[in-house]
C-alpha cells in the first residue's frame, strides 16, 4: 500500500513559471549558469545561488542559511507564494520522441524504511548528511523524487480527465520540451488519487535515491508532520525511458595499453572495431582507449546475484576494481560518469585530449532487471542508470514546516 498525500507547494505565479521553472542546477557548467543568472531575475537558480555575484562566495551551512533567506524574498516579491490548500500536481513533460505525465504529490519516508518503496543503487553517506544539512536549514524541497509504479487504470482515468482540461503553466523551454502542470483540489480527485496509490504495494526508485536518504535521515530529528514526508514525482513505470551511464577513467593504473588489454582478457573476450562502436550484445561492453575502439563480451560464468550479472557490476568486478584498482566507485576521483545523452563523439574527445585515459561504454539496463535487483534487495554500483524524465526544479517546492 503507497502512502501518498496533498501538499501545500510553494510555487510561481502563472505568469513568471516558465522563467522560474529551471533544470537541476548540477546539469549547468559555470558559464551557462552565470548567463542564466545575468539575464533572469525569476530563475530559481538564484535561490539555489543567492551569493553568485560576490568575490567571496559561501560554503556548507552558511550558504543554505542565504538560500534559506534567498526563497523567502522570492515568496515576499511575489515570485513565490504558498498554495491555500493542499493539492496534488499533475505535470507533463512532452518533446518530440516522448510524453511523460505524472502526479507529484508528498510520499511516506516510512514507505521508503519499511522497504515498501524499493531501492536499487548505494548512496553515498557524505552526500546524504549534505543534503540533510541542505534540507534541515533551508526548510525546503525543490526537486522531487522520481518514484515509478505498476500500471493502474484508476489512476490512468483521472489523469486523462485534467490533460484534456487547460492547464495551469504551460510553457516550452529551448530543449523543445513542452511542460504542462494542473492543479488537482477537488477534494474528491484528491481521495480517488489518495485510494488509488493504496492499491499499489510498491514503489520504485527511479531517479533520486540520495534525496529520499537524506530526507529519512532528517525525519529522524524532525518532528513537523511535512518532515515525516518527501516530495515524489509518481510515473507509471512503462512511460520511463532508461538511458545508460558510461564510465570515463584517468588513468591506466600504470599499465601499458597491451598489459591492460592482456589482463582483461583473461575475463573477455577481445576484439578490435574499426568505427565508433557502442555495445549491443548480451555482457558487451564498449571501450575506447590509444584512439581505437573494442568490444569486450565477458566469458560465461556464474553469478551470485542478478546484480552481479548486470554490465554495471561486470565492469566493476572485473575491470574496475581487479585492473585499475578503482574500490569504491562512490569516492574514486579517478572515475567520471557520463549519462547516455553524452554522444561518444564527445567521449571520444575526452580521451584524445587526454583528459582520460579510458572509456568504457554501458548499454542501458532494462526496467524488469531494476525491479528484480530492488525485489532481491540487491544494489547496483553508483550511477548505473540516467533515467528520464527529468522535471523542472521549482515549479512545485515541498516546505518542510
Amino acid at each position: 500500500m503507497a502512502n501518498i498525500q496533498p501538499f501545500r507547494a510553494i510555487r510561481p505565479t502563472r505568469d513568471k513559471a516558465s522563467l522560474v521553472a529551471t533544470r537541476s542546477y548540477l546539469s549547468y557548467n559555470e558559464e551557462t549558469i552565470k548567463e542564466k543568472l545575468n539575464h533572469n531575475p525569476y530563475t530559481f537558480l538564484h535561490v539555489i545561488n543567492p551569493d553568485y555575484n560576490k568575490n567571496l562566495r559561501s560554503e556548507g551551512k552558511a550558504k543554505y542559511e542565504l538560500i534559506k533567506q534567498k526563497i523567502k524574498s522570492f515568496i515576499k516579491s511575489q515570485i513565490l507564494f504558498k498554495e491555500d490548500s493542499s493539492s496534488y500536481y499533475i505535470y507533463q513533460k512532452s518533446d518530440k520522441n516522448n510524453s511523460y505525465t505524472g502526479i507529484i504529490a508528498a510520499t511516506s519516508i516510512n514507505d521508503y524504511l519499511n522497504n515498501k518503496i524499493k531501492i536499487h543503487e548505494q548512496t553515498i553517506s557524505k552526500k546524504e548528511k549534505m543534503f540533510r544539512d541542505y534540507l534541515d536549514i533551508t526548510e525546503f524541497n525543490a526537486e522531487p523524487v522520481l518514484l515509478s509504479h505498476t500500471p493502474n487504470e484508476k489512476i490512468n482515468i483521472i489523469l486523462k480527465k485534467y490533460v484534456d482540461l487547460r492547464s495551469e503553466y504551460e510553457f516550452t523551454t529551448t530543449n523543445k520540451c513542452l511542460h504542462k502542470l494542473w492543479i488537482v483540489n477537488d477534494s474528491k480527485d484528491i481521495l480517488n488519487i489518495t485510494n488509488s496509490f493504496k492499491e499499489i504495494d510498491t514503489l520504485y526508485i527511479a531517479d533520486g535515491h540520495h534525496r529520499c536518504a537524506s530526507s529519512a535521515l532528517l525525519s529522524k530529528d524532525k518532528l513537523s508532520e511535512e518532515s515525516n514526508y518527501f516530495m515524489s514525482f509518481l510515473i507509471n513505470e512503462n512511460q520511463l525511458n532508461i538511458l545508460n551511464f558510461n564510465r570515463l577513467i584517468k588513468h591506466t593504473n600504470n599499465l601499458s595499453v597491451d598489459d591492460l588489454i592482456d589482463r582483461i582478457k583473461v575475463s573477455f573476450k577481445v576484439t578490435i572495431k574499426n568505427n565508433t562502436f557502442s555495445p549491443t550484445l548480451k555482457d558487451e561492453i564498449g571501450m575506447y582507449i590509444n584512439n581505437k575502439w573494442y568490444s569486450l563480451i565477458a566469458r560465461k560464468k556464474k553469478y551470485s546475484s542478478i546484480s552481479s550479472s548486470l554490465d554495471p557490476s561486470i565492469l566493476t568486478d572485473y575491470i574496475l576494481k581487479p585492473i585499475l584498482n578503482i574500490k569504491d566507485e562512490r569516492k574514486d576521483e579517478n572515475l567520471a560518469f557520463y549519462n547516455g545523452n553524452i554522444t561518444l563523439d564527445d567521449i571520444k574527445l575526452k580521451v584524445d585530449n587526454k583528459e582520460y585515459a579510458i572509456a568504457f561504454i554501458l548499454k542501458p539496463i532494462p526496467f524488469y532487471s531494476i525491479k528484480k535487483v530492488a525485489d532481491n534487495n540487491e544494489i547496483l554500483p553508483p550511477k548505473s542508470t540516467y533515467v528520464e524524465p527529468k522535471i523542472r526544479s521549482g515549479l512545485t517546492i515541498y516546505p518542510l514546516k
